[in-house]
């Protein structure tokens, strides 16, 4: 008995030290990207074309976090934008899509199921680019207008459906009680729905926010104003611009080869990637739970 428990004390720390060694690796292969990124960002433009980027430079430059931080104004105006679109959408997002999946997970309510169908064709045909310009501009007249970066992703139909699905792991019994308690739809919805529904709100809000941090093409469409334009779509600008044709009509004389055109390619990624990454930690013990409960029920 004593040996096969050594035999098996061995086994397990050996798996252990197996799982432990390989989720380090597959981690640093994770990571890799990220710090080729920052050490890229600080590398000479001259160095990354003749040496390709490196982990660690020879020499390290701020000419590309210059030319970007140059516009200070307008990259806090930037951000302010995506801030304000990423806050607002994502929690109006949260509670029109929250109360649409309590609703078509109602039986009592008997137009679910047809409602349910017009949510799922919506992911199987779009009206296209045209419609969706000409509803925007002509008929809710949000030309110019932040509204018009946030309304287009508020409701997304597969986190409806993702919710819907949360809500048939709630026991109807908590439902029949309240109802006999004399609570409301809305109150049922507010204080039982909301408390259990944090893993799947939180994987839901996660996604929407990313979407909202990353918009650029919405402001390319409709934003006219360049202290409106989002933080994506301005990095874009700065990308291609790179400042070039504003040094060249000042009258500044320009060694090309000094400019961090690839550089700043590097410098934009952490500017934009940089703080939501920060939401990660705050969300990730709710993510896989919020997944796998609504991908497996219903």
């Amino acid at each position: 008995m004593k040996k096969s428990t050594i035999k098996q004390d061995s086994g397990s720390i050996l798996i252990k030290g197996v799982s432990y060694v390989s989720i380090t690796i597959f981690a640093l292969i994770c990571l890799f990207p990220f710090a080729l990124m920052i050490s890229s960002s600080f590398m000479n433009e001259q160095e990354i074309v003749r040496e390709g980027y490196k982990l660690l430079p020879k020499e390290f430059s701020f000419k590309a976090y210059e030319m970007l931080l140059g516009n200070s104004t307008q990259l806090v105006n930037a951000y302010q934008v995506t801030i304000f679109i990423t806050v607002v959408g994502t929690v109006l997002g949260l509670f029109m899509m929250s109360m649409a999946g309590f609703v078509l997970n109602r039986k009592d309510f008997k137009y679910r199921n047809f409602f349910s169908f017009l949510i799922y064709f919506t992911t199987l045909f779009s009206g296209g680019l045209i419609p969706a310009y000409i509803l925007m501009v002509k008929h809710l007249h949000l030309k110019d207008s932040l509204f018009a970066m946030i309304l287009p992703g508020v409701v997304g139909a597969w986190s409806i459906f993702l919710m819907r699905n949360f809500m048939k792991a709630i026991p109807d019994s908590l439902y029949e009680s309240a109802t006999i308690d004399g609570a409301g739809d809305f109150r049922i919805y507010w204080r039982i729905f909301i408390p259990l529904a944090v893993p799947s709100l939180a994987t839901i809000g996660l996604f929407s926010a990313l979407g909202f941090w990353n918009e650029w093409y919405n402001g390319m469409l409709y934003i006219d104003t360049p202290a409106k334009y989002p933080l994506q779509y301005f990095l874009q600008r700065m990308v291609n611009q790179t400042n070039l044709g504003a040094l060249i009509n000042s009258g500044a004389v320009i060694n090309t080869a000094d400019l961090p055109t690839q550089s700043i390619k590097m410098a934009t990624a952490v500017l934009a990637t940089g703080p939501i990454i920060l939401l990660y930690p705050f969300v990730q013990r709710y993510f896989v739970t919020g997944l796998t409960i609504g991908a497996v029920k219903g």
